[in-house]
């Protein structure tokens, strides 16, 4: 299967913070499970396995289809508009 156009318009990845956290879970005082990279601005989110899902909430805010895992050696990118995950 090609990649989404998303996916493939990818040339430079944001890279995730030295000591990634996700703010609004800080500012609830909450807890996340794994933090994902937004490829359009860098904003930082937790997961969908997280309860309060920030990264998703943050597409769905904003439109911007790709992340990226903010996890040391996890290597791929998700395209939320269509469901396809990449490697790279």
């Amino acid at each position: 299967m090609a990649l989404c156009t998303h996916l493939s318009a990818l040339q430079t990845l944001i890279p995730a913070p030295a000591d990634p956290v996700c703010p609004e879970c800080v500012a609830l005082g909450d807890t996340w499970v794994h933090l994902r990279v937004c490829q359009d601005c860098g904003h930082v989110g937790c997961c969908d396995s997280s309860k309060n899902k920030h990264a998703t909430r943050h597409f769905q805010a904003t439109s911007h289809p790709v992340v990226t895992s903010a996890e040391p050696g996890e290597q791929w990118a998700w395209c939320y508009v269509d469901q396809q995950m990449a490697e790279y």
